[in-house]
């Protein structure tokens, strides 16, 4: 398991935070549960085996037409536009020149959206291992380019997104000052889509629940 010490302030990331990725793209899901500490949030997710027999990512349709199917604009481009830091000229068929973007992940600044990956916090893999593998086709599609929380898909670098590759917090790590934040937003994921966890990944979790006692989790429940 990977194992660090908690940063001065386990609540805050000195640097820009993770910017909403626009409205949501499934409808009728309960009341948001706000502010849950990330241990507490952590009791509610269960705890199962994985398998991923049968996987394969064309199982997960992405990117579709977004939230705008008139502009042009994919899943993808529309989760770089959402978080630019520096928005980028748009051309045709949302071609994006320009811009600036915070990756996470690693902590750097990006300047060129070429050179970001969109990632599924919670991997399209290890959602198919949790339990995706039983989801209808339109779920699955709906999973993958979930733009109804802000934790759901974040742009990276992708060279850190390539490091995480389809890993779970038990075999990968963000840098230190996003590890907090991190944790939230993975177990925020998996209460969003009802998902367990594995032995493995959930003592990595709770590792991080005890160093980030300030750490907390926002998430909204989207219907079976």
């Amino acid at each position: 398991m990977l194992s660090f010490t908690a940063p001065a302030s386990a609540a805050t990331n000195a640097q820009p935070s993770l910017a909403a990725a626009g409205q949501a793209t499934v409808a009728s899901a309960p009341a948001a549960a706000q502010d849950v500490p990330l241990f507490q949030a952590l009791e509610r997710v269960g705890e199962a085996p994985e398998s991923r027999d049968g996987h394969s990512r064309d199982l997960f349709k992405h990117w579709n037409k977004g939230l705008n199917p008139t502009d042009g604009c994919d899943t993808r481009k529309e989760v770089i536009l959402s978080e630019a830091k520096l928005a980028p000229e748009t051309g045709a068929r949302c071609a994006l020149t320009g811009g600036r973007w915070f990756s996470e992940y690693d902590q750097v600044w990006v300047t060129a959206a070429s050179s970001l990956d969109v990632d599924h916090m919670v991997p399209l893999a290890e959602a198919w291992d949790s339990g995706a593998s039983a989801w209808t086709a339109a779920r699955r599609e709906a999973y993958a380019n979930d733009q109804g929380a802000p934790t759901s898909l974040i742009a990276v670098s992708g060279s850190s997104n390539r490091s995480k590759s389809d890993k779970d917090p038990a075999d990968w790590l963000p840098v230190q000052g996003y590890r907090c934040e991190y944790g939230g937003a993975w177990v925020a994921t998996k209460l969003r889509w009802q998902l367990p966890a594995d032995p493995a990944e959930r003592d990595a979790l709770t590792h991080l629940a005890e160093v980030c006692p300030n750490a907390t989790v926002t998430y909204e429940q989207v219907p079976q």
